[in-house]
């Protein structure tokens, strides 16, 4: 193949750019344009795609304002980022007809086409939708009810908030249109919504851009308005919490009005390209880059410096490198940091060829902790932001910033796991509208950065509807009033716990658990309670899990990037819903890329312990190296004897079934590792440090299997104690759970963290009601990620996703609501008496800290 590379553009932003000849005619989409370029996330058998559609391949008259698009097509090429080769694909199913001036906007793993301009006309305003699932392509047309935006050409669309489908502008024929319209993609039957922003609304154009940030931002860039001008203004489109969408002019103005363009988002910059200017004429020059830095609010040039009427003048004249941006018409698309661009026009030449340009992150990247940190701390009383030293009103781009960077990171992470390997395994993750905030697992332990918690969290709203899951927000982490709000447990019981004969497991019945179990969006529980395995099988899957915890160290040493999950209790829709929102195990999840660490208590108190406790150990079984779980203090069968586990055993499987059955994942439970360490920094445990631990060699010591009757304080400490009520309570306290069980102060993990030169201790064990809670300055963190416990305390879940830069992210789903027809719409929130319910009024939970507390019976104590 002969290839020529060409400097594109130098300096910060770093970029390098690559002119490419293809091998063959007919895999090479050849000359194109006003066509559609889409990167879709990668899927089982193959890395990140761009998929181009449509589009011209000539034009008819001479250049300028006048052309006419000839050769429209509706061809598909599938250009494939890691081999750098482009397929022709020819999808099942009925096509589009050949389009150009149209849109697209990936979802998931499919791309979504709409509108467009053909041989015989306007195209429809149906909805087409390219499947690429198990990686077969085939076309599907949407049904969509009611009025929707109608033909039109020369408009926008991108999928916003992981939700919507947002078209905006464009050409029916007629006049040129500034209305916007969206598409709920989780609420059927589809129907398009015609928009009535608050705000400032951009006035009507048409060859304008639009590029949706991960954040859930979309901006609306330049464009050409009813008597053809040129704009150089952009405006961003975001939806409040409360259902309103808003629009918000972007301070400063290109520094060229342009139509016809491309612009893609980087993280927090939108990179523009190319354009038109008034009578037809390509933007040259300097204007033929440039880069709106949302998180500064500024424009850029290509050196990373704000534009001004004089920038770089010279230097333009002397670079024939920029040369190459001098088009329109032409397509961008993203992935990760680099930017593609194919084809356009420039003149009456259309092009064929195809450019990659890098781009070096720098200090204002959405990405960057920094400037994270700077934004969070830079909010007035008014609610404005103030960045980069200067006031904004909530008009500037302030409005546009303040949605987290979380989900940016979030949605470039699986790009990031794809760039850094060699190739792509049959695991490589398909990306989901849920997709975690996670990044690529480091090659060494030895990591140099410190562990920070990200300033704000990630949180699912309520109702969560529909096949893509519910509205993702974020949230400065000062909003969590509840944060320091505790659920103080008490102490525990002690009886022995029986032995089992270990049975051989035949291979198979962990793929059999997790094909029945593993279903995020869809899982219902069984009708009639029946748990679907015998004694048998529990005790095959027991042995086949207890097989790899034996050879496990007590202390498992563990690398970000990593997923923590606190107490479960059985409450099983809430895993599987916090599987659907944030990233679950598997192939078509995201474990190879990420691990799952579970801090204990799966079982006791809720519904599902049965269903719990087989898919964590299926789960371990089916990804040894990936999957973690430690031990709780649930975990034994003195506590689990009388909270809720053993009760459930024997009235879902019958009374000699499952009693075995109980017995033997206690059996099991002695082999649980009991602490784990990430990348030397972070210590993982269930409880606490107590009064007994002070370095962890000492829980390392702790040989297994070992019973709670016949372990030492430092077990008791390390599954029983807890943080004392606040950082004002320092050294050694009685604790609420019992007799012999203490409470420990900031002080005392101060000075463990110093003496194990540890950065956080990670914990369970107590219900906070924003499902995170910090303690001792931020050294440690309390996790529990089972909602609305024991059916009263109307606290939210969490997990903390814990990125290669150890960059700590909290992530919370909130308690749904009462389930209107059936306790089976809300498994975990069942309006009838049940035994469960029976059992946690006669031993409830002690009330959220800050709230009164009762006299208990110290006969009848309540556990956590």
């Amino acid at each position: 193949m002969a290839s020529s590379t060409k400097s594109w553009l130098s300096a910060a932003p770093s970029y390098e750019a690559f002119e490419t000849f293809w091998d063959t005619e007919e895999d090479a989409p050849g000359p194109r344009c006003a066509h559609t370029l889409t990167a879709v996330a990668p899927t089982k058998a193959h890395g990140p795609r761009l998929i181009l559609f449509g589009g011209a391949t000539a034009i008819e008259g001479g250049g300028g304002a006048g052309i006419r698009l000839a050769g429209v097509t509706n061809f598909v090429h599938a250009y494939d980022v890691v081999s750098r080769k482009w397929t022709r694909i020819k999808p099942a199913g009925e096509p589009p007809s050949p389009r150009a001036a149209h849109t697209a906007a990936a979802v998931g793993t499919m791309v979504v086409f709409q509108g467009g301009i053909g041989p015989a006309g306007h195209s429809t305003d149906d909805l087409y939708v390219l499947d690429m699932t198990n990686d077969k392509f085939k076309w599907h047309r949407v049904v969509v009810q009611g009025e929707g935006p109608g033909p039109r050409y020369g408009h926008v669309m991108d999928l916003v908030a992981q939700r919507y489908l947002v078209t905006v502008s464009g050409n029916d024929g007629k006049r040129v249109l500034s209305d916007a319209w969206a598409l709920d993609t989780v609420q059927k039957p589809y129907a398009w919504q015609k928009l009535t922003p608050e705000g400032d609304r951009p006035s009507a154009r048409m060859y304008a851009t639009a590029s949706a940030r991960s954040d859930g931002m979309l901006l609306l860039c330049g464009g050409r308005d009813i008597s053809g001008t040129p704009l150089t203004d952009a405006y961003g489109l975001l939806l409040h919490g409360n259902g309103q969408w808003e629009w918000t002019l972007a301070p400063g103005v290109s520094p060229t009005s342009r139509y016809q363009h491309a612009a893609v988002f980087v993280g927090a910059r939108l990179h523009v390209t190319g354009g038109s200017i008034r009578g037809g004429r390509g933007v040259d020059g300097e204007a033929a880059v440039a880069v709106l830095d949302t998180a500064a609010g500024v424009w850029l040039d290509r050196n990373g410096l704000v534009t001004s009427s004089s920038t770089n003048k010279g230097m333009a004249e002397n670079d024939p490198s920029l040369e190459l941006l001098r088009r329109c018409r032409h397509t961008a698309a993203s992935v990760d940091t680099q930017v593609y661009i194919h084809g356009g026009l420039r003149g009456d030449l259309v092009l064929d060829d195809f450019l990659i340009a890098e781009n070096s992150p720098t200090h204002s990247d959405i990405n960057s902790p920094s400037s994270l940190s700077e934004r969070a701390s830079t909010r007035n009383q008014d609610g404005s932001v103030s960045s980069g030293g200067s006031r904004m009103n909530k008009n500037s781009m302030a409005k546009l910033a303040e949605a987290s960077a979380a989900e940016a990171e979030a949605a470039n992470a699986v790009w990031k796991a794809a760039q850094s390997s060699s190739g792509f395994t049959e695991g490589t993750k398909v990306l989901s509208n849920n997709t975690q905030a996670a990044e690529t697992t480091s090659d060494s332990s030895d990591t140099e950065s410190d562990v920070r918690l990200h300033p704000r969290a990630v949180v699912v709203a309520k109702e969560t509807v529909g096949s893509l899951g519910g509205m993702v927000r974020q949230l400065s982490l000062d909003q969590f009033e509840n944060e320091s709000r505790r659920m103080v447990p008490l102490h525990d019981l002690s009886h022995p716990t029986k032995k089992f004969t270990r049975q051989k497991s035949p291979q198979g019945l962990h793929k059999k658990i997790i094909s029945t179990l593993l279903r995020p969006r869809n899982w219902k529980p069984p009708v009639d309670r029946r748990f679907f395995l015998d004694s048998y099988e529990v005790g095959e899957l027991c042995y086949a899990a207890e097989q790899i915890f034996m050879h496990e160290p007590t202390v498992l040493q563990l690398k970000a990037p990593i997923k923590l999950f606190g107490d479960l209790h059985g409450q099983f829709g809430d895993l599987m819903r916090l599987f659907d929102e944030y990233g679950y195990p598997s192939t078509a999840g995201d474990i190879t890329y990420i691990d799952y660490l579970f801090l204990g208590d799966y079982v006791d108190r809720g519904q599902h312990s049965l269903e719990t406790i087989t898919l964590l150990l299926a789960l371990k079984i089916e990804y040894p190296e990936n999957v973690h779980l430690i031990r709780g203090n649930h975990e034994a069968a003195d506590i689990n004897a009388l909270f809720g586990f053993r009760l459930e055993c024997i009235e879902r499987m019958g009374e000699n079934d499952g009693i075995w059955a109980w017995t033997r994942f206690n059996q099991l439970f002695n082999y649980l590792p009991l602490a784990a360490l990430i990348e030397k920094k972070i210590i993982c445990m269930h409880g606490g440090i107590g009064r007994s631990i002070h370095s962890v060699e000492q829980i390392e010591k702790l040989e297994r299997p070992i019973t709670m009757d016949g372990g030492s304080l430092i077990l008791m400490d390390l599954l029983w104690s807890d943080p004392t009520e606040n950082d004002s309570v320092e050294g050694l306290r009685p604790n609420a759970r019992g007799p012999g069980l203490v409470s420990f102060g900031p002080d005392r993990v101060t000075d463990f963290c110093k003496r194990n030169k540890l950065q956080l201790i990670i914990r369970a064990h107590e219900c906070v009601m924003d499902g995170f809670e910090r303690f001792a300055q931020g050294q440690l963190i309390t996790l529990f990620s089972a909602t609305n416990y024991c059916g009263t305390a109307n606290n939210a879940g969490a997990i903390l996703v814990v990125g290669r830069g150890l960059m700590i992210v909290p992530k919370l789903i909130h308690p749904l609501p009462p389930p209107m027809h059936s306790p089976d719409t809300s498994p975990e929130r069942g309006t009838d008496d049940t035994w469960m319910q029976e059992l946690n009024i006669q031993r409830p939970p002690t009330p959220t800290r800050g709230r009164p507390q009762p006299d208990l019976d110290r006969n009848s104590l309540a556990y956590i």
